[in-house]
Formats: structure tokens, C-alpha cells, sequence
């Protein structure tokens, strides 16, 4: 991390800073895992996902980059984000970035959501680590399942978990986004065509929403909450 950085929290920095570095020792095992799929990706078409494969992520942070994690905090300071849902919690990088900007709003809460056990256990003691516990729930389990009956007004969203199910997890969302909330979607270049009927439902102003894709990492899209959907 930086020393300018906006989060202005040395405690923060220090966590996110160590994580950000345990992720980079994994990208020799990442380049070997999507070396088969790259072609895809330089077609334009991005890397396929295989829903059946899911457990070589299981100890695997793939996580948001500093720089989009800054551009987080800086949008949820910006909306005076309250309340912060996020889909793919994974080791809590991103979760750190939100509940500080969580914090740095007098309050509120990052409710994460995470289906392997193991890194919800990391992730909480990460959270932990950083001074941030009062801010963040973690799930844990299906976010289909865990989101279910979740009932709260939602400031901003975060979809950074499995591809196939990104708009399943949208729509159970989408009714508690309020008119100006923010919707941040990460890797939707990587996964084109897995994420194509999700981006596609976010870019149709139909459904309620302005969005665009930002050349943040591999394609970010922002996504505002601009009315109900017609």
C-alpha cells in the first residue's frame, strides 16, 4: 500500500498491504491454471467458467487490485454508503476497503458473503486484525441462500463471486437498492461471455440502472441504481 494512501489508516494499510502480497505469491499458479483458456480471452471473448471446477479457488484470494479497492472507498465515501452488501468475500480484502469506508461514514455495515468455511474463517480474523469487526458480517454458505431473507435498504453493492451465479444474486438484491446506489462488478472482461446476461441486465436502462464498463483489472462494471425497474 502506499503512503498516500486515501484510506489514511496506518493499522488498515498494514493488513491490506500483507494481503495484497500473500495474493501475489499465487500468480504463478493462477497463469498456469488459465494458460488452456487464454486464447478465449484474446479472442474477446475472456477465460470460460467451469462451475464444476470451483475447488482450485478454495485457497485462492483472486482478489480486487489496490487501485480498486481505493476507487471502492472512495465511491462508498462518496454516496455515504451505509450499507454495503458484497458477493465473493473471499480472505476480506475487499471487505476491508468497504467497512473502512464504513467507518469513515459514522457507521454501519458490510454484510460479506462466502461459501468456503475456511476462508470465512480467515477472512473474520483479517477483518479482525485490521480493527474493523464492528463493521462487517460475514455469511457464511450460498449466498442465494444466506441473502435470502436479508431486508435492508442497500447503499452499494459489490459482485465479485462466482460468475454463474452474479445475477441470481443481483435480483435478490436489486429490490433493496435504492434510487443512487451503486452496483461494482469485478472481472466482467475476464468472463465475458459467462458474465455476458449479467452485464447485459445492468446495461438495459429497463431495468433501472445506467452502467458502463471501466478498464479497471480485467473490466469493472459501475453500475447506478436510477429507478425501479419498469
Amino acid at each position: 500500500m502506499s503512503k498516500l494512501s486515501v484510506l489514511n489508516d496506518a493499522r488498515v494499510e498494514t493488513v491490506l498491504a500483507r494481503l495484497h502480497t500473500e495474493a501475489s505469491k499465487q500468480l504463478g499458479a493462477l497463469i498456469l491454471h488459465y494458460l488452456p483458456k487464454l486464447p478465449g480471452l484474446f479472442l474477446g471473448k475472456g477465460i470460460q467458467w467451469d462451475q464444476t471446477k470451483t475447488e482450485f479457488y478454495n485457497d485462492k484470494y483472486i482478489p480486487i487490485e489496490p487501485n480498486q479497492g481505493e476507487f471502492l472507498y472512495l465511491i462508498a465515501r462518496a454516496i455515504n454508503a451505509k450499507t454495503i452488501v458484497e458477493f465473493g468475500t473471499s480472505f476480506g480484502i475487499s471487505t476491508i476497503y468497504l467497512a473502512t469506508a464504513v467507518r469513515d461514514n459514522d457507521g454501519g455495515i458490510v454484510i460479506g458473503t462466502e461459501i468456503v468455511h475456511e476462508k470465512v474463517v480467515q477472512a473474520r480474523k483479517n477483518v479482525a486484525e485490521a480493527g474493523l469487526q464492528t463493521y462487517v458480517d460475514i455469511r457464511e454458505g450460498d449466498a442465494l441462500e444466506t441473502l435470502k431473507t436479508f431486508n435492508q435498504t442497500v447503499d452499494f453493492v459489490l459482485i465479485d463471486g462466482w460468475t454463474h451465479l452474479a445475477l441470481d444474486v443481483l435480483k435478490i438484491l436489486d429490490p433493496l437498492i435504492r434510487p443512487g446506489g451503486i452496483v461494482i462488478s469485478d472481472n466482467v472482461n475476464t468472463f465475458k461471455d459467462s458474465l455476458k446476461t449479467y452485464v447485459e441486465f445492468l446495461q438495459n436502462p429497463a431495468n433501472g440502472y445506467r452502467s458502463s464498463t471501466l478498464n479497471l483489472k480485467g473490466g469493472t462494471e459501475f453500475s447506478i441504481k436510477v429507478k425501479e425497474a419498469s
